[in-house]
């Protein structure tokens, strides 16, 4: 199970362009996702952050793989100090007025398996938190996290 990828969907009641400007524009993306210090949408590009859940933060190292407007953004996902490597992928489909959008994480495989904060699990809330929650009540009224 833990091998498997972690794939979370939702379509939203926005067009395609601002789920893409949420997801790629640094004053956006710190309205409902990290408070990264500087991003852009181009392969190559590499960031990082501290975040974590109870009590413990850890500094992700990303790298962005792909960038094509309004379609796909995928980044690598590693923590500093730590076994792995990943990659999260968002993948935007035009449906009309509303927009699908479908989060893949792959690699999760490759963490420490006897590091409880790695647990699949712990990205599959993570995650659902960030698409049904957090970038949904930020696309409604603004809000975010």
């Amino acid at each position: 199970m833990q091998n498997e990828p972690v794939v979370i969907q939702k379509t939203y009641d926005a067009p395609v362009e601002k789920i893409w400007k949420a997801l790629t524009d640094i004053n956006e993306i710190r309205k409902w996702y990290f408070n990264l210090a500087e991003f852009k949408a181009e392969p190559g590009f590499e960031f990082s952050f501290l975040a974590g859940h109870e009590g413990r933060e850890f500094l992700h190292l990303c790298r962005v793989t792909t960038a094509v407007p309004n379609k796909k953004l995928s980044y690598t996902w590693r923590y500093d100090g730590f076994e792995g490597d990943s990659e999260v992928s968002f993948e935007l489909f035009p449906e009309g007025e509303k927009t699908k959008l479908v989060l893949t994480h792959t690699g999760l495989e490759t963490f420490p398996a006897n590091n409880p904060d790695f647990q699949r699990s712990n990205f599959v809330m993570g995650w659902t938190h960030f698409v049904e929650v957090a970038l949904n009540d930020y696309l409604r009224d603004g809000s975010g996290k």
